[in-house]
């Protein structure tokens, strides 16, 4: 049997410092590519709108005018989001009336110094500053007139950017509840069986009882901890010390069998996300025989994705045993609780069945790779 070892060691980025986001973020990250690419349509689409508001329609659009338009547009909102978004972390820590209105005003700042400079350089390029009787004089009108429509539209614009920012913060703030709910869940069976295994083994086996204690302060640190991803080694010894305690427990009538394959170390996956299915198969599988039976625990990974499969057996009854309908309803939460947690930290791109024939239980987990 290889069984698998504790990991101590904690999970670096890349760079070697992990990655910060803002608790509370007020806006969205604007320097995200998606961001940035919807940023530029929204800008051109702009554009184009005033171009034809100021053409007398269609039939007599501008394409040189829409060409001085866009660069404009293009060059506001570039730096408009840049700003924003290298002001982001310090939004996220101000109260919204301050953050919105910082927002607002350095958007409107940004308009007012790119439109006067766009001026300048027209002036500039069309000959006209060589022209020693000619005078540079700003067109206050024409300036007036851009920085009322930056005023209307930057609120329209960061408004909606606003709300679609507070919706989500709500969203993963409801996220991180459920998940942190689906991960503290122990059973109470589990902590007497284990309180009664310790008190029977002070007085016979103090060093056994000792690691016990050891082993279930694991697991409920574990279960108190923050919801993350943690590396699959550590999940895998937290498997381990779960096992230990029921073997104490069982004793012969617990079999165990790892199939354990090469896999990165670094390799993440949600925590407690292994454990509740090994209780599972204890509660469900082994517990309920005379005889007991075998958990096989196998655990692979190939270019695309990790691969967990947990096997049991399990006692055939009739089906009109209300008992077995009960622990099969029980059985079928606990692979609810499962599937969420990982389709809120992975997606769609995580999958978990299950199967069950001849008397041999089986769940299937599939992850993407992350690192």
């Amino acid at each position: 049997m290889k069984a698998p070892a504790s990991d101590k060691t904690k999970a670096k980025s890349k760079n070697g410092v992990p990655r910060t986001e803002p608790a509370n973020p007020f806006l969205p990250d604007l320097c995200s590519s998606q961001s940035v690419f919807l940023l530029v349509l929204v800008a051109e689409l702009l554009a184009v709108l005033l171009t034809i508001s100021g053409s007398s329609g269609l039939q007599h659009f501008n394409w040189d005018k829409l060409a001085f338009i866009s660069v404009q547009v293009q060059w506001i909102v570039v730096f408009s989001a840049v700003a924003l978004c290298r002001l982001r972390f310090w939004l996220g820590r101000q109260n919204h009336v301050r953050a919105g209105s910082v927002s607002y005003a350095l958007v409107l700042g940004i308009t007012l110094v790119l439109c006067a400079a766009g001026q300048w350089l027209i002036y500039g390029a069309s000959g006209m500053a060589f022209a020693g009787d000619q005078e540079f004089h700003f067109d206050g009108w024409l300036l007036l007139n851009n920085m009322v429509i930056a005023a209307i539209l930057s609120g329209i614009l960061l408004r909606y950017l606003y709300l679609q920012q507070q919706l989500r913060n709500q969203q993963q703030a409801e996220m991180h509840a459920r998940i942190q709910a689906l991960q503290s869940r122990i059973r109470p069976h589990f902590l007497f069986n284990s309180m009664n295994s310790i008190a029977s083994l002070i007085a016979t086996d103090p060093d056994t009882a000792e690691r016990v204690v050891e082993d279930l302060s694991a697991l409920f640190r574990a279960s108190l901890a923050e919801p993350t991803l943690i590396p699959l080694e550590r999940e895998l010894a937290l498997c381990k010390h779960y096992l230990d305690i029921e073997q104490l427990r069982l004793g012969r009538r617990l079999q165990l069998e790892w199939q354990i394959g090469s896999y990165n170390k670094e390799l993440k996956i949600p925590s407690l996300m292994m454990q509740p299915l090994v209780e599972n198969a204890i509660f469900h599988g082994v517990e309920p025989l005379p005889k007991g039976g075998k958990i096989t625990i196998r655990v692979s990974q190939n270019d695309k994705q990790l691969s967990i499969v947990i096997s049991n057996p399990y006692l055939l009854v009739k089906k009109n045993n209300h008992q077995n309908d009960a622990s099969a309803r029980h059985n079928r939460m606990a692979l609810d609780n499962i599937r969420r947690r990982l389709t809120a930290h992975f997606g769609t791109a995580a999958r978990l069945s299950s199967s069950a024939e001849n008397g041999v239980f089986t769940t299937y987990i599939f992850c993407p790779l992350t690192l």
